[in-house]
């Protein structure tokens, strides 16, 4: 037999073997770290109280293949499962505010309140169905417990409603019915089927025939409960309601606590959807919960698994880590061109109205509403954004198209914020991390100056210099104050060897450009006089007189507007003695403009 250390110091000696061979044969050096050395070490957490979540067996899936191509229904629960798990419920006034605006968004079906959990709920459905709040196509829902003395409060709740559903819920899991009810899988499913026969007979005897009445269903802890028994006690309930053509039930499957990732739970829908008896007269209905984060996939998936409707809250309100956000999932689906046939085009006024009547902010980096989604720090981002935004320009003026009817195409931003009523203005904003590309992006969309690039380049170290200096964020102001300060000198802002007063330009006999400036030179009264092939060769040549040498290495212009009164601009790269510089001009005359963009870098030079 062989001696065990013996073998330990074989198998070693034929690794270090293999590790030399493989240093002879190698390209490279080697890297720090592979998935052979990775060094992470046990974390020490009590990894042995938890479970893995049970798998669902279902080989011949199909939800992976599918797309979603229409928008579900959508039930919005913020003024329930949203209002419940605020340290400050909402007021009145303020649950009032919050069901104008999701009726306004387009939402159509909205639970509305848990009626028979005090007087507050209570008094708030029957304000807006006596006041007249709830438009015709809108239908509110109620939620119950499975006890007569609820059932009987929640349905006198209703009285005069157009359209109207009860939702009656019962928890399922093994965990409740050990440990909450003490009863059997039997008795549990009892508790929903003699629930909802009390529901059906309340409504009979409470609502008139002017309320169109519908019911749904939920095993709560759906995540936790056995499929077999939550089909059990689903078939069940459909027994007692008999829904049939023009008389659905609505059967949700709540993730009351998330507990596995969205492709189990997606197979939990899609086992549910084959199995459940009467499909055709069911509304599916997914309520995901974002215990681990992954309440959009999930209710995403389950879409794809079968499900028809989803439930959720604004900005992803709700118990603990909250209810799935119906914002990020209709967006979603906006920015792969499936209309969401909810509207947000004015989502920082959705954002403020949940705020207040939530009393709590929607954090700035919160997908597609938040303060900070649609702006760019980092310098390749904001370079490329420019790029992405100015190629789409040149190709809607070469398909003579207006830039809104073009496929949206711009690196980094998934969507263009305008179609959510945000301007261009935040999508750029400067700190260290920023580059060329921000800055000019700043100086193009708020001032119409389109910098060339390697004036960019030189703009772009002073703004990092300040940066550097001061830390934080550079605004827009602060950009265009920069800007000002080091290149266009003004009355308001005078520096420099020279101040231009007047320009005069005349055709030599011999055809060249003769050129007159009157100026302030070193703070005496000047006038300057020179010719040449153009008006900025005569200007640079009646610089000689001041002993400034300057020879042209680059020159762009462009106006700034259109029609009577347009501006435009000249940008003007010199050489000057051992100094490369730029210089910038505005004028209403080109010529004017380019006059000033010298004066502009001599005036630099000389700083």
């Amino acid at each position: 037999m062989t001696n065990p250390s013996i073998a330990a110091q074989n198998v070693q000696n034929a690794e270090t073997v293999q590790n030399v061979q493989n240093a002879e044969n190698s390209v490279g050096r080697p890297t720090p770290i592979t998935n052979a050395t990775r060094t992470q070490k046990p974390s020490g957490l009590p990894v042995h109280r938890y479970g893995a979540y049970e798998a669902v067996d279902i080989p011949d899936r199909t939800w992976p293949d599918n797309r979603i191509t229409v928008a579900p229904r959508w039930l919005s629960t913020d003024l329930r499962d949203g209002n419940q798990a605020l340290i400050d419920p909402m007021s009145p006034a303020r649950k009032r505010e919050m069901f104008d605006l999701l009726v306004k968004m387009g939402y159509k079906e909205i639970e509305v309140g848990f009626p028979s959990s005090g007087q507050t709920d209570f008094d708030f459905v029957r304000s807006i169905i006596e006041e007249g709040a709830i438009p015709e196509d809108v239908t509110i829902s109620v939620l119950t417990q499975a006890r007569e003395e609820l059932i009987e409060r929640t349905v006198e709740s209703l009285r005069g409603a157009h359209k109207a559903t009860v939702h009656l819920y019962n928890a399922t899991a093994p965990v409740f019915r050990r440990v909450v009810f003490r009863g059997s899988r039997e008795q549990v499913k009892q508790i929903a089927v003699d629930g909802t026969r009390l529901v059906m007979e309340y409504a009979d005897k409470i609502l008139g025939d002017e309320t169109a009445f519908g019911y749904q269903y939920s095993p709560e802890i759906f995540t936790d409960t056995e499929l077999d028994f939550a089909l059990e006690v689903c078939e069940g309930v459909m027994d007692v309601w008999q829904p049939e053509a023009g008389r659905e039930i609505i059967l949700n499957l709540p993730a009351t606590v998330e507990r596995s990732t969205p492709s189990t739970h997606a197979d939990r829908f899609e086992w549910m959807s084959r199995n459940l008896s009467r499909r055709e007269h069911i509304c599916l209905s997914v309520h995901p919960h974002n215990d681990r984060g992954t309440a959009v996939a999930a209710a995403e998936l389950a879409i794809m698994a079968g499900a028809d409707r989803i439930e959720g809250c604004l900005f992803g309100q709700g118990e603990r880590t909250g209810n799935v956000d119906l914002v990020t999932l209709g967006m979603n689906l906006f920015s792969q061109g499936v209309d969401p046939q909810i509207d947000f085009s004015q989502i920082d006024e959705v954002r403020r109205t949940a705020e207040y009547c939530n009393q709590m902010e929607v954090h700035p980096r919160h997908p597609y509403a938040g303060d900070l989604v649609y702006t760019a720090f980092s310098g390749s981002h904001q370079d490329a954004i420019k790029k992405g935004f100015e190629a789409m320009e040149v190709q809607a003026a070469e398909q003579g198209r207006s830039v809104d009817d073009l496929e949206w195409a711009v690196p980094y931003l998934p969507i263009d914020p305008k179609d959510v009523g945000r301007s261009y203005e935040a999508v750029i904003r400067v700190n260290s991390q920023s580059g060329k590309g921000g800055i000019a992006y700043v100086l193009k969309n708020d001032h119409k100056l389109d910098l060339p690039r390697r004036m960019q380049i030189e703009f772009s170290k002073i703004i990092q210099g300040k940066t550097d200096a001061e830390g934080g964020e550079v605004t827009p102001d602060a950009i265009w104050s920069a800007f000002q300060d080091e290149y266009l000198p003004t009355p308001e802002n005078a520096w420099g060897r020279i101040a231009l007063r007047s320009a005069q330009t005349s055709t030599t006999s011999e055809g060249t450009d003769a050129l007159t400036v009157e100026a302030v030179v070193d703070g005496a009264d000047t006038v300057l006089t020179g010719t040449g092939n153009g008006p900025l060769a005569a200007f640079f040549d009646a610089l000689h007189a001041i002993d400034v040498d300057v020879r042209l290495l680059d020159y762009v212009e462009h106006t700034m507007s259109e029609g009577v009164g347009a501006q435009a601009a000249a940008y003007i790269e010199c050489a000057i003695g051992d100094k490369v510089l730029w210089g910038v001009g505005i004028d209403g005359n080109i010529v004017r403009a380019s006059i000033k963009a010298a004066v502009s870098a001599v005036n630099r030079a000389s700083r």
